[in-house]
């Protein structure tokens, strides 16, 4: 098992740990900051000891990393992980607004189902499966998470389960969330939302979510 210190400790950007596992361009670290592709969070980019990661996957609760290249380490070898900053914060940000802009959906509709979510560099996406165009209470929607996010509130995150890596995030007075993503430690982290609706098919909306300059 991979000792996940994203979660512990999600700004932390680099990292020396010990290799526990290599087969050809695949290695597992004992411990790791860099974070794989889950609940439509998209995996960090960087570097083991300077070859940079082109996939990270999931297998149970081991993560995987697939080098651009065979490394020239071995098991048991010491070695620094670097991830790109700009783009994990990026994504620590896209994550916590779309996950308040659900959660404010979910207070006002009472059904909605969340079908689908992405969460990029640039933007984020939620989708949902719902009969109506959700257009006329989008504004609404987006000044009710817009003032959540001003409001400069602590963001708790923490294992609900550890044995099962089961996390949650919580803001006090809003929400608490099953989440096993990175998160911020204030909401005012976030910046300015700017939100828009794409009709994806019949009884389906989706919601895309930026940050304004």
């Amino acid at each position: 098992m991979t000792e996940k210190l994203f979660w512990t400790s999600p700004y932390q950007t680099e990292l020396t740990s010990q290799v526990s596992w290599i087969v050809g361009n695949d290695v597992e670290l004992h411990q790791t900051i860099f974070y794989a592709e889950s609940g439509g969070q998209e995996s960090d980019k960087g570097t083991i000891n300077g070859i940079p990661v082109v996939l990270a996957t999931k297998h149970g609760k081991r993560i995987i990393y697939t080098l651009e290249r065979q490394p020239d380490f071995k098991v048991g070898d010491t070695v620094v992980t670097q991830i790109d900053w700009q783009r994990r914060y990026a994504l620590m940000k896209l994550h916590f607004a779309a996950e308040v802009v659900l959660e404010t959906f979910y207070q006002h509709f009472t059904g909605m189902i969340k079908v689908g979510a992405l969460i990029s560099q640039d933007k984020s996406r939620i989708d949902f499966e719902w009969p109506e165009s959700i257009a006329p209470i989008l504004k609404e929607i987006e000044i009710e998470a817009q003032a959540l996010l001003d409001s400069d509130l602590i963001i708790a995150s923490d294992f609900a389960d550890e044995a099962n890596e089961k996390r949650y995030w919580r803001v006090d007075g809003f929400a608490q969330v099953a989440c096993g993503g990175t998160h911020l430690k204030r909401t005012s982290e976030v910046g300015c939302l700017q939100l828009k609706r794409k009709n994806i098919g019949k009884g389906k909306e989706r919601v895309e979510i930026r940050l304004r300059a």
